[in-house]
């Protein structure tokens, strides 16, 4: 075991998985000489070469391109998005070439790309660099979708998304680049290792489920401390939350979340993300359908709003945090919001 940032433990995975099989190639801009922007392909130009770490010219759609015809070759291709607001010129590659040629071929064609994609907002950067695209391709068929909110899950999902053969969309919350934890290298190699797709509960609880996943796992962690400590009025005000980490958002463990909604009766859902059309909603709608007799409550979002991702300096009013989860908590437990507790309403 080691302790690792976040950022270091995708490094280390990235250099496991190119020393393990030659068939892995890393692509994208400024990740061979530079390091990448976030450092997180740091050195692995200088130990395998250009030939493996391939800085390419800004142009996405060029780069899938290239990533497409390797695949054919049999290549994996890991391909870097150098921030998430760049994606969108490579859309097209993404969603009518990767997501479809394995069922165009009739299974006869794999794509085993991987694009690594940091996203999400609380740095501070300017337009275009701090979207959520998640939901985009979490909607469609053919590409899985997963993010990481530790430097383990970083390191271990990472090298689950590259043996994939299914492409992959691996969305690494920017702002948790400097998270430090325990890094188990060999963790792939044990029995109890999680699967790419499946959720993960965090904090067990029993009074509230809260979903969320990447950057806001940690708000979610804070945010179940924050509500079993109570308001200082003794246990009554104590409220017991299971914090539940996605992980993957497609496909979405639904059974993992029924589990927990079955036993808790509420569910609380939050993301960085627009309210509308985002993965939120869809999970909603879901657990409604699957647990509509065990809620006890109407199920509660805790998102970005709809409108474009703010200037730096209005960023914390954007981004959902402690507060606001706490008071969708209180709502579904009916109680008076903590947001509005000094208002006369």
């Amino acid at each position: 075991m080691a302790e690792m940032t976040l950022a270091k433990a995708l490094n280390a995975s990235l250099r496991r998985s190119l020393a393990h099989d030659d068939r892995v190639l890393i692509m994208g801009e400024d990740i061979g000489t530079l390091g990448g922007v976030f450092r997180v392909t740091d050195g692995l130009k200088a130990e395998f070469g250009g030939d493996r770490v391939m800085d390419m010219p800004l142009a996405e759609s060029g780069i899938l391109g290239m990533a497409v015809g390797l695949a054919f070759k049999g290549f994996r291709p890991v391909v870097e998005i150098q921030f998430d607001g760049f994606i969108y010129p490579a859309f097209d590659q993404i969603v009518t070439q990767v997501a479809k040629l394995h069922y165009r071929t009739r299974g006869n064609v794999r794509m085993p790309i991987t694009i690594r994609v940091p996203f999400g907002g609380g740095i501070g950067a300017v337009e275009h660099h701090s979207e959520s695209p998640e939901a985009y391709f979490a909607h469609t068929a053919g590409l899985r979708v997963v993010t990481c909110s530790t430097p383990q899950d970083a390191h271990t999902l990472l090298q689950q998304a590259i043996w994939c053969d299914d492409p992959v969309l691996f969305f690494e919350p920017k702002r948790r680049y400097w998270t430090k934890g325990e890094v188990d290298e060999d963790a792939l190699d044990r029995d109890d290792v999680l699967p790419m797709g499946s959720a993960r509960v965090v904090v067990p609880g029993s009074d509230v489920t809260l979903v969320t996943y990447g950057p806001l796992v940690a708000t979610a962690i804070d945010a179940a401390a924050a509500a079993a400590a109570g308001s200082g009025g003794g246990d009554a005000d104590t409220v017991s939350i299971e914090v539940i980490d996605l992980r993957s958002l497609a496909p979405v463990d639904v059974d993992t979340v029924v589990a927990s909604v079955a036993k808790t009766g509420r569910l609380v859902i939050a993301h960085e993300a627009q309210r509308t059309g985002g993965i939120g909603a869809d999970l909603a709608a879901e657990l409604t359908d699957r647990c509509f007799y065990h809620l006890e409550a109407a199920p509660q979002r805790v998102t970005g709003f709809d409108i474009p991702y703010p200037a730096s300096r209005h960023e914390e009013h954007f981004l959902p945090d402690l507060d606001r989860i706490l008071d969708a908590v209180d709502r579904t437990m009916g109680r008076r919001p903590a947001l509005y507790a000094g208002a006369v309403l």
